[in-house]
């Protein structure tokens, strides 16, 4: 027997642990783990914050911001964020054609909590380096 362990208790049936009748606890198929997915890469965050800060952009504005982004996982990562709502993408039928990005009104709201996880970070990161040194000094003790 499995017991769920709720993501949030006003919501019905959206559930991201599972405790199996042995106590492991595991993560099951659950939306938040594939909206986690999402911001878990290397470039959506920072795709999002520039797209904040910037307001529309071109691609090759945003590759150029970014600087150490391919072509390539640009454009995935463009497309991802426009799959999930959180950026448009405005096509204007010029000639040379051109295209800007900007966030939705859902990825606007994400943005907050976006530069709340940017001042946690600021302000623990001496901490989580000076753990990092000394977590690898532990290891090439051992």
């Amino acid at each position: 027997m499995a017991t769920y362990l709720p993501f949030s208790n006003d919501r019905e049936n959206q559930f991201v642990m599972v405790k199996n009748s042995d106590g492991k606890i595991w993560i099951g198929d659950c939306p938040i783990r594939q909206v986690l997915d999402r911001f878990g890469d290397k470039w959506s965050i920072l795709v999002i914050e520039l797209l904040s800060h910037e307001g529309k952009s071109r691609f090759s504005e945003i590759a150029q911001m970014i600087g150490d982004i391919s072509q390539k996982m640009l454009t995935v990562t463009l497309r991802s964020l426009e799959s999930d709502g959180l950026i448009t993408r405005q096509f204007f039928p010029e000639i040379p054609p051109r295209v800007e990005y900007a966030l939705s009104e859902l990825g606007r709201s994400l943005v907050p909590h976006i530069q709340q996880l940017t001042s946690w970070g600021q302000e623990n990161m001496e901490a989580i380096k000076e753990n990092r040194r000394r977590f690898e000094e532990k290891q090439r003790g051992d």
